[in-house]
């Protein structure tokens, strides 16, 4: 898993009655392992280096450029 400050991350749930969990990576501390410095949506920071497959990464830029370009 690679990925950049700026980039959003989404924890999958552990157990079927919890909701993931999202953030907004904001240091990338290590790329093997990987391990990420987080502001989750809910205020708090937190250090991570997810598992296998319980985490993906959405890259921001790529959403924003699917808006309809101005004139």
């Amino acid at each position: 898993m690679h990925a950049k400050a700026g980039n959003r991350i989404v924890i999958e749930a552990a157990k079927a009655t919890q909701s993931a969990r999202a953030g907004t990576i904001e240091q990338v501390l290590r790329e093997e392992p990987p391990t990420y410095r987080v502001k989750w949506d809910d205020g708090r920071t937190s250090v991570l280096a997810p598992s296998a497959g319980g985490a993906r990464v959405e890259n921001l830029t790529q959403k924003r450029s699917r808006g309809n370009p101005t004139t």
